[in-house]
């Protein structure tokens, strides 16, 4: 494919190149190459060597041109570093290389709801439409009305899952289009569908009337209001919500490329769904926003962020593991949280623990980087020994041919190929993306995995269900 060559290249001188950061110790220069070749499996199987591939491979592999990375230890940031390039011939990637935050924008929102909250000018409680003046949700069959802090959760009954965004040269609708589906907006009215409070239910629609309730409340545009709240007290300097970017912030940002690696036409989308998925920032400045929830939990001084009261607020689940703008994985000493994002083009992850003061951001301007962020990640919490986001080892057992032969097949979700199953010289194969085709494990005859990442199949006579962490569907054999 055109300028593959290129990329990885690149991305390969890119791994020798020395930091554009702060002198890196001996001691984090020897990890940081031990990582960098040793990218771990999600899954092994028991008695098995765990499989590793290089950083360099992996982007290559998976058509993923730029990675920006940036590791906390001991409540600080420890080392940052790019690798690979901004676009096929582009500038190399560094540590201030900007990259889309994508839903990760949500937490950096709720974060500054809740400094809003503690200022008295919102009440998380209170009825949204007391907040909001220029537009108001309509509350349709609803008897409860809707507050902040389900808007926060995903538990205010919202519509509106995820935006596209917008193209180079189309038409962006301005928030109140939004909000109520028209012209030219490419996403739904924003509208309750489900009753508040009683269920959990991934709403970016729910946090555009956030942002609009931060307007209006503030009287201030959403992006000036960011900066005064949180990226100006968190020293994120190198954060906007500017959609689209000037032409002197696109020049140092990352271009977004699809899952074969050619550039996504135009370059990046426009976002003007601010809180829900239109941050610019660096994995810096992210660590900088976990380092300030980190701080605030232990009572050290939040550095402008939040009360420690208001931080376990923040952290404290609601429903589904998920809290006010973050996930929430583990407990105890364990506990951690972290979001993902994935705009078209990028695809980026925070984890941080909150009582550790360790965390990671990693960011990537590859529709098909997820392997590879999630294998980065394991690959740190290895090398730092971490509890969390370590390689699962599990039985596995050899399929009689008939019973592979029954499982293939192609299979879909609402009507469209999710994924092919074939049989392929003994082996069981399974494409999760067309023509990607990865082994595929026996557990018994009902339940299958794969070794890249955290995904059960649980077979039936026509279809079964796929799980993934939280993550849960139906899937049907299509004929």
């Amino acid at each position: 494919m055109p300028g593959h060559k290129n990329i990885a290249a690149l991305a390969i001188y890119a791994l020798s190149m020395p930091l554009a950061a702060a002198t890196t110790s001996p001691q984090d220069a020897q990890a940081i190459a031990r990582i960098e070749r040793s990218l771990p499996s999600a899954l092994a199987i028991a008695g098995q060597t765990i499989a590793t591939r290089t950083l360099a491979a992996e982007m290559q592999r998976l058509h993923v041109p730029g990675v920006s990375v940036a590791v906390i230890k001991d409540g600080k940031i420890a080392w940052a570093k790019g690798y690979g390039v901004t676009q096929a011939g582009g500038a190399p990637v560094t540590p201030q290389t900007l990259f889309q935050a994508a839903s990760i924008s949500k937490p950096v929102t709720a974060l500054a709801v809740l400094r809003m909250a503690e200022a008295g000018q919102l009440a998380l409680d209170a009825d949204i439409n007391t907040i909001l003046t220029g537009w108001k949700l309509p509350t349709g069959a609803a008897t409860r009305p809707v507050s902040l802090r389900q808007l926060l959760s995903h538990t205010a009954g919202t519509t509106v899952s995820g935006f596209r965004g917008y193209a180079a040269g189309a038409q962006v609708p301005t928030l109140l289009q939004l909000l109520e589906g028209q012209a030219p907006a490419n996403s739904g009215p924003v509208r309750i569908e489900a009753a508040p409070g009683e269920a959990w239910n991934y709403s970016g629609g729910g946090y555009s009337v956030v942002q609009q309730a931060m307007i209006d409340r503030a009287g201030q545009p959403f992006d000036t209001l960011m900066h005064a709240t949180v990226f100006k007290p968190l020293g994120m300097t190198d954060s906007s919500f500017a959609q689209p970017l000037s032409s002197a912030s696109l020049a140092r940002a990352a271009l977004p490329h699809d899952a074969s690696g050619a550039l996504i036409a135009g370059g990046p989308h426009t976002h003007p769904e601010l809180a829900a998925a239109g941050m610019w920032t660096t994995p810096s400045d992210l660590a900088r926003f976990a380092l300030a929830l980190q701080r605030g939990m232990a009572d050290a001084g939040a550095d402008g962020a939040l009360s420690p009261a208001m931080t376990r607020t923040m952290l404290r689940p609601v429903m589904n593991n998920y809290a006010l703008g973050l996930e929430i994985d583990g407990k105890a000493s364990q506990q951690a949280f972290g979001h993902g994002g994935r705009n078209v083009g990028y695809h980026n992850s925070l984890y941080a623990y909150v009582q550790r003061g360790d965390g990671v951001v990693v960011m990537t301007n590859g529709d098909g980087a997820r392997e590879l962020v999630q294998g980065l990640i394991r690959a740190i919490a290895a090398e730092y020994r971490w509890p969390s986001y370590q390689t699962v080892q599990r039985k596995a057992i050899a399929l009689p041919g008939a019973t592979r032969a029954r499982l293939a097949g192609r299979y879909g979700i609402n009507g469209a190929t999710a994924f092919e199953i074939a049989d392929r010289s003994g082996k069981l194969m399974i494409a999760l993306r067309e023509n990607q085709w990865e082994p595929l494990y026996a557990e018994s005859a009902r339940r299958l995995f794969v070794l890249t990442r955290e995904l059960d199949l649980h077979m039936a006579d026509k279809g079964g269900r796929l799980e993934s962490g939280s993550f849960k569907t139906d899937f049907q054999r299509m004929p």
